[in-house]
C-alpha cells in the first residue's frame, strides 16, 4: 500500500473514498495517515497516548474488528500498522513545532464512513470517475474522506516548519455515533492545546462560502436499552411470562410522547427495536436503540434524565429488567469569538465569509472543544461550503473537490499568520490547566 501524494488533496480524497471504513475499523485509513505523516517528518504520539482503551463507547463486536484487520491486510496494510490500529484503537495524533514561539493549535479531522450503499446512478461522480466505494454497504457519505485529505495536505504544507508555535493534528475515529472523541479526550490529546479548530464540509452551505462558526451544534446521547423478561407459552401460561417486547414498545411510544422544551430545540428518536422469537412465545428479550438531542447542554441533561425515567418505568410496568448502555455522546459546544475572528481574517479574499451557519446536528468534536475551553484555551467549529448532488448520509452525497485546496490554504493561512496567538490568548496558558 503506497499512500497518494499528500499535496494532491483530490487524489488522497479519492483513494480514501474508494476504501471507506466504519467507526473503530478505520485501519487502512489510519495507516494512510500514519505513513504519510511519518514520510513528512511529523512526530507521532504513541498508541496509549492518543486513545484510552478502557470502556470504548460503541465498540464493534470482536468478530467485526477481526474482519476489519483481515480486510486491511488484504489491502496491503503492513503488519506493524495492523497491530497498532487493532482493537478499535484507530486514532492518530501528530505534532510539529514551528520555527518561532507561538500557541499550540490543534485541528480535528474525523475519518469514519457510514453503513450506506453508494449510488450507482450514471451521473454520480465517484462511479463515473472510478473511485466509488469498493467496500459493499459502506460509503463516505458525510465528507470525512475530504476531511482526512485536507488534514494530510495541511501537514504537507506545514512540513517546512515556517510558522509560529506548534500544530497538533488529531485524526479521530468513529465520529458517526459520536463515539471516538471521548477516549481521545480521556487519553489527554487536548492537554496543552491553546486553540482547537474543527472544520466540516458542506452541511447545506454552497461552494465558495466559509462560515467561521456554527449555531445549533446539538448535545446528544445514544443508548442501547436491553429488556429481559421471562419466556412462557402464550396460550397455556401467559401469566407466568414477562413480556420484554411490550415493555420496549411502551418505552418507544412514550419516549416520543415526551414534551418539548420552550426556548430550546430538542429531539428524541427511537431508531431500532428488535424482540421476540415466535408468535406463541412471550418475548423474553428486547433491544431498543434511541437517542436524545438538544441545542443546550442543560436542557439536554434534563431531557436525557426524563428519557431514562420512561425506559425504567416501562420496564417496571411489565416487571422486566433493564440494562441501559450509553454508546456515544456529544456536547453543545460554542465557538469562541477569538477563533471565529481569526478564521475570518485567514479567509479574507479567498471566499465569501459568513459569521455563522446553522448546523442542526451533533459532532463529538464538541468534547474536544469543551476540554480545551475548560483548560483556558479557545475552540471553534467552522463550515466550508461544498455543493453536493445529495444530502448528507444519502447514497448520492458527494463533495465539490475544488473546495478541498481552498480549505487547506485557509487553515494554512490561519497557522502561518499566528492569528490564534493574539487577541488575549496567551501561548501555553492551556498547559497550566487554568480555567476560564
Amino acid at each position: 500500500m503506497r499512500p497518494a501524494d499528500p499535496g494532491d488533496v483530490v487524489a488522497v480524497r479519492r483513494d480514501l473514498h474508494a476504501h471507506p471504513e466504519l467507526g473503530f475499523t478505520e485501519i487502512r485509513t489510519a495507516s494512510v495517515v500514519c505513513q504519510t505523516l511519518e514520510a513528512l517528518g511529523w512526530p507521532l504520539r504513541g498508541r496509549a497516548e492518543v486513545f484510552d482503551a478502557t470502556g470504548i463507547p460503541g465498540l464493534p463486536e470482536p468478530a467485526v474488528l477481526e474482519q476489519a484487520v483481515a480486510r486491511a491486510a488484504a489491502e496491503g496494510v503492513p503488519q506493524r500498522l495492523l497491530q497498532r490500529f487493532s482493537g478499535g484503537r484507530t486514532a492518530v495524533v501528530a505534532e510539529l513545532a514551528g520555527d518561532r514561539p507561538g500557541p499550540t493549535v490543534a485541528f480535528r479531522f474525523d475519518m469514519d464512513a457510514l453503513p450506506i450503499t453508494e449510488s450507482t446512478a450514471p451521473g454520480h461522480l465517484p462511479g463515473r470517475a472510478g473511485f466509488a466505494s469498493t467496500h459493499p454497504g459502506v460509503m463516505h457519505a458525510c465528507g470525512h474522506d475530504g476531511h482526512v485529505a485536507i488534514g494530510l495536505a495541511l501537514a504537507a504544507a506545514l512540513a517546512d516548519r515556517s510558522f509560529p508555535g506548534t500544530v497538533r493534528l488529531l485524526f479521530q475515529p468513529a465520529e458517526e455515533g459520536v463515539r471516538g472523541a471521548e477516549p481521545m479526550v480521556a487519553a489527554g490529546v487536548t492537554t496543552g492545546v491553546d486553540a482547537l479548530v474543527a472544520v466540516h464540509l458542506s452541511f447545506g452551505l454552497p461552494s465558495g462560502v466559509l462560515a467561521v462558526s456554527t449555531t445549533d451544534l446539538q448535545a446528544t446521547a445514544k443508548y442501547v436499552a436491553r429488556f429481559t423478561g421471562q419466556a412462557a407459552h402464550a396460550a397455556k401460561a401467559p401469566d407466568s411470562g414477562r413480556n420484554a417486547l411490550l415493555a420496549a414498545a411502551t418505552a418507544a411510544l412514550n419516549l416520543h410522547a415526551l414534551p418539548r422544551f420552550a426556548g430550546a430545540t430538542t429531539r428524541i428518536n427511537v431508531g431500532r427495536l428488535v424482540a421476540g422469537t415466535a408468535a406463541n412465545i412471550v418475548p423474553e428479550q428486547a433491544e431498543l436503540v434511541y437517542e436524545t438531542r438538544a441545542d443546550n447542554t442543560e436542557v439536554h441533561e434534563e431531557l436525557d434524565r426524563r428519557a431514562r425515567v420512561v425506559v425504567d418505568s416501562a420496564a417496571g410496568m411489565y416487571e422486566v429488567r433493564t440494562e441501559v448502555v450509553r454508546t456515544g455522546h456529544a456536547g453543545a459546544a460554542v465557538t469562541d469569538p477569538l477563533v471565529s475572528q481569526a478564521l475570518a481574517e485567514a479567509a479574507a479574499g479567498m471566499a465569501e465569509v459568513r459569521p455563522a451557519h446553522p448546523l442542526g446536528a451533533s459532532d463529538d468534536a464538541s468534547l474536544l472543544m469543551e476540554a480545551v475551553q475548560r483548560s483556558g484555551g479557545v475552540a471553534g467549529y467552522a463550515i466550508a461550503g461544498s455543493d453536493s448532488p445529495g444530502p448528507h448520509h444519502s447514497p448520492a452525497f458527494d463533495l465539490d473537490e475544488a473546495v478541498l485546496p481552498v480549505v487547506v490554504r485557509w487553515l494554512e493561512r490561519l497557522v502561518r499568520s499566528g492569528g490564534l496567538g493574539t487577541g488575549g490568548l496567551t501561548p501555553g496558558k492551556a498547559a497550566t490547566g487554568e480555567t476560564r
